[in-house]
């Protein structure tokens, strides 16, 4: 029902693009493999909020350490606890996640920030985080200089509103819509600003604080613009659905920021599969459980694959062809 082409990333991102850099560990020792049965290491899990983006980066975190050896309730255990996007939770959840266990996952900025709080020592990896140095999680992408590193889910902007302009070429307005309490999708919004104004298209911005403000606020939004541009924010995500039905209701074709916005209730986008970043996530946790690597010096890496994908139901209820969404280079 959809088209799903995978692409490596081509340097798309100018910023913030790291390789990845091994030295010896600071943290805590947890001795040899656990994959080799030598010890059982505890990892705690802590996700932001529940939807599907998050979601698949915590299974394909867990997927690959599986895949790795690392069974849960063998030879690792997994802690895993979400925050229901609730910040007292976020807090509770990490002194107690910090106490329990060897290496720790932050999925999404918050939780990131919060057992960054809670744990200045052992190991913390991230993922879904779009601005590291920006969140004050490290002091740099190319060495991060504390107990914390991890994946970017910064997406290639210019690329999706290209994609964007490129399904709907005569657009005059094309609306943008995120959290404003979000600083992730702030700054992904204030660059697909930048690449519309510069490509003459007017640009209208809507803002929402909660999930409940979404159907009206993008009702309103939606009577006024050609098209819709959404970062990779949480909340958006989490209403991925009710954005789809309102797309459907004034025909207007969304680029999202992730394959699982588009699937969810969007029309395409060249951005990130959550769930192979997660699993990317798990390869620097080989790397420090494995190979002594420490976060302090452990680059922060950018998706190492972007996804050309195509919502093939929501083109058909938009009346366009699936086949004529292509890359711009193509």
């Amino acid at each position: 029902m959809k088209k799903l082409m995978t692409k490596k990333a081509m340097g798309l991102l100018a910023t913030g693009m790291v390789g990845l850099t091994l030295a010896a560990c600071g943290a805590e020792d947890t001795g040899e493999s656990a994959a080799s049965g030598q010890e059982t290491v505890n990892v705690g899990i802590l996700q932001f909020m529940e939807h599907n983006s998050l979601t698949a980066a915590k299974d394909g975190f867990i997927s690959e350490m599986e895949d790795a050896g690392y069974v849960d309730g063998e030879s690792i255990n997994f802690d895993v606890m979400n925050a229901q996007g609730d910040q007292s939770n976020l807090q509770s959840m990490s002194e107690q996640l910090s106490g329990n266990n060897d290496l720790m996952l932050a999925i999404a900025t918050p939780a990131a920030q919060a057992l960054a709080t809670a744990e200045q020592d052992k190991p913390i990896l991230f993922t879904a985080v779009t601005d590291p140095v920006d969140a004050g999680l490290v002091e740099s992408s190319e060495t991060p200089g504390t107990n914390l590193t991890g994946t970017s889910d910064m997406v290639p902007i210019e690329e999706q509103i290209k994609l964007l302009l490129s399904i709907v070429p005569d657009a005059q307005t094309v609306g943008i819509i995120y959290n404003s309490s979000e600083p992730n999708s702030e700054i992904q919004a204030n660059l697909a600003i930048e690449q519309l104004e510069a490509a003459g298209v007017a640009v209208q911005v809507s803002t929402v604080t909660t999930t409940n403000d979404v159907q009206q606020v993008l009702t309103s939004l939606a009577s006024d613009v050609d098209a819709l541009y959404i970062p990779t924010d949480n909340t958006l995500a989490s209403t991925a659905a009710t954005v789809g039905e309102i797309a459907i209701e004034y025909q207007l074709p969304i680029v999202a920021g992730s394959t699982d916005q588009v699937e969810a209730g969007g029309l395409a986008t060249y951005g990130i599969n959550y769930e192979t970043l997660g699993r990317q996530t798990a390869q620097m946790a080989l790397e420090i459980l494995e190979n002594d690597a420490s976060p302090e010096t452990l680059a922060v890496e950018m998706s190492n694959e972007l996804e050309l994908f195509v919502n093939e139901d929501m083109a058909e209820a938009l009346g366009i062809d699936p086949d004529s969404i292509s890359l711009s280079e193509e």
